[in-house]
């Protein structure tokens, strides 16, 4: 097999999420365990490798390996982890590679104890801060910036600083997106940058106010029973101890700036932002859909699964009933066996089975929440063509995926786009559709119900709101070649 098919093969065809953090801060409860189950609800925000570290006074006791929360954790490892104080990591490899040494939580010896570090996002001045560090002696076990951060914790509070004044000096040092869960023997912190491009929750559990749990989503909060209690706002940084919960606002300036992304896509639709479960939101995205681009049809279906609540929306705006024309083998996930080129020819089919006598003779309007390379949307139309699909037209509720992201979603390069590279009548030829149509920049923005300004939609419009240094634009270039 050429690489080129190789890699069509091993990359999915949509935007990748980087990783979801979890902490917990419980005396007297199983936090290990706790925390098993609150990274299984957050599975889908990454699914390379998975780890907890758990603090017991000055020491930390932590298991990470590659695959998923159920693959890496057994029972008899969750019970080897005690303390009252745990940090989880899921992860998608942004910045550093697929290796085990790169599993999170990043954990670094101090003169006051180990810190635990569990990171989602992406640091856009690894090389300025890596040079930092090394003028400090500092030692790299791995090649992700999330030990650097660890590490520019660690420096400072070997200079003398507590905990918090060294948390607060390093972050300093840092700039691009990240949403942090830190365990230390003396508490737990949960951190964002001052733009809030990631998104980080506080949960209290049970009816005890001295039990926090901090998450990337309500989801997890929602997994083990506690109650979702706030946001961490941008530039906050909240401490989580024995006396309960303190606030800082250590960022110069906050600005909300949450990938809008999140709220399309990468969250789970059970998850609440601004008050509201992304169902709903995504819900009003498929409705503005229809409104902006009606075909008459015989049936509205969604590509499973992230594409459903925007069809359901667009369904009942257009008044075109709505169906399963495809579905999902939710039992796939990721393998690394690959079908080989007899079975692929012979129509394998791993993850999506047309319906046939739903979809004969029809005229399809098929939703999906993006199209980043175009070549999953090609192969799930020509399925539905096969199975008797008299027109196939496809709507997307969000616009063209123009710019790559350097704030923790694994994207293309800008050359590897298709939205970037090509028209929208040249992608509808491409993928094989009779009509093609892409939910507008300003409908998207304003379902969501709250200032449009608040969001990072860098994607779609290359206006980054924290600078991305033309080393790193290039360096994304370099790997993208190699990939191939």
């Amino acid at each position: 097999m050429s690489k080129s098919a190789q890699k069509s093969i091993d990359i999915p065809d949509k935007p990748e999420e980087a990783c979801g953090v979890f902490g917990i801060y419980a005396p007297e409860e199983d936090v290990a365990k706790l925390t098993y189950f609150g990274l299984f609800a957050l599975q889908h925000r990454g699914q390379e490798s998975a780890g907890i570290a758990t603090f017991e006074n000055k020491k930390v006791s932590f298991h990470k390996d590659m695959g998923l929360v159920s693959q890496v954790f057994k029972e008899e490892i969750l019970e080897e982890l005690k303390g009252n104080l745990a940090i989880g990591h899921t992860r998608y490899s942004t910045t550093g590679s697929s290796l085990k040494v790169n599993a999170q939580p990043a954990i670094v010896e101090t003169s006051l104890g180990p810190v635990a570090l569990a990171h989602n996002g992406n640091l856009v001045n690894t090389n300025q801060l890596r040079q930092k560090l090394e003028k400090r002696n500092c030692n790299f076990n791995t090649t992700t910036d999330s030990e650097m951060i660890a590490l520019a914790i660690a420096s400072e509070v070997d200079r003398g600083k507590n905990w918090l004044e060294a948390a607060i000096s390093a972050f300093q040092l840092c700039s691009g997106a990240y949403s942090l869960a830190i365990g230390t023997p003396a508490g737990l912190m949960g951190v964002r940058d001052p733009n809030g491009i990631r998104p980080l929750v506080i949960g209290t559990l049970g009816n005890n106010p001295t039990r926090y749990v901090i998450a990337s989503e309500t989801c997890a909060l929602d997994i083990i029973g506690a109650e979702y209690l706030r946001d961490v706002e941008p530039g906050e940084l909240v401490w989580i101890s024995e006396a309960g919960l303190a606030s800082f606002e250590w960022g110069q300036k906050p600005e909300r700036k949450l990938c809008i992304f999140e709220m399309i896509y990468f969250a789970r639709p059970d998850s609440v932002m601004h008050h509201e479960t992304l169902y709903s939101y995504r819900l009003r995205l498929g409705a503005q859909l229809a409104k902006e681009s009606f075909e008459e049809a015989d049936l509205v279906m969604g590509v499973p699964d992230s594409g459903v609540p925007a069809a359901i929306g667009f369904s009942r705006q257009s008044g075109i009933a709505y169906g399963e024309g495809l579905i999902k083998n939710r039992y796939v996930g990721r393998t690394f066996i690959q079908p080989t080129q007899s079975m692929r020819e012979s129509g394998i089919r791993m993850k999506l089975n047309p319906l046939k006598d739903v979809l004969g003779g029809k005229r399809i309007v098929i939703v999906d929440d993006s199209i980043v390379r175009g070549t999953t949307s090609r192969k799930i139309v020509r399925e539905l063509r096969e199975a008797g699909a008299k027109e196939v037209h496809m709507r997307i509720s969000s616009p063209p995926v123009t710019h790559p992201c350097f704030y923790g979603i694994d994207t293309d390069n800008q050359n590897q786009l298709i939205g970037a590279t090509k028209s929208v009548e040249e992608i509808a030829a491409l993928i094989g559709v009779d009509s093609l149509a892409y939910l507008s920049w300003k409908g998207m923005l304003e379902v969501t119900g709250e200032d449009p300004n608040s969001f990072c939609s860098a994607c779609f419009t290359g206006e980054y709101p924290i600078a991305v240094p033309d080393l790193l634009k290039r360096s994304k270039l370099m790997l993208e070649e190699l990939k191939v």
